[in-house]
């Protein structure tokens, strides 16, 4: 699963690929904006790092499915 998180005054997002789902990305995010304004966001990616952003900075935060790239050439000959 690829997360974007758009943090408030930084031009540039965070794209995690972590291995929980939709539900639970989703689930974390509404855990960690239930709380005071301490709250983090914390997702931990595929090979075991740990992205953590405080609530009060988060701009946006995009849940979307990987997409498979085709690989190989275009045509057949």
């Amino acid at each position: 699963m690829e997360v974007k998180i758009g943090v408030q005054s930084v031009h540039r997002e965070l794209v995690v690929e972590t291995d929980l789902n939709a539900e639970q990305v989703e689930e974390e995010l509404r855990r960690a904006l239930s709380m005071d304004r301490g709250g983090v966001f914390a997702l931990t990616d595929v090979k075991g790092r740990r992205v953590v952003v405080p609530v009060s900075a988060l701009g946006f935060v995009e849940i979307g499915e990987d997409e498979s790239r085709p690989v190989g050439f275009g045509g057949t000959l």
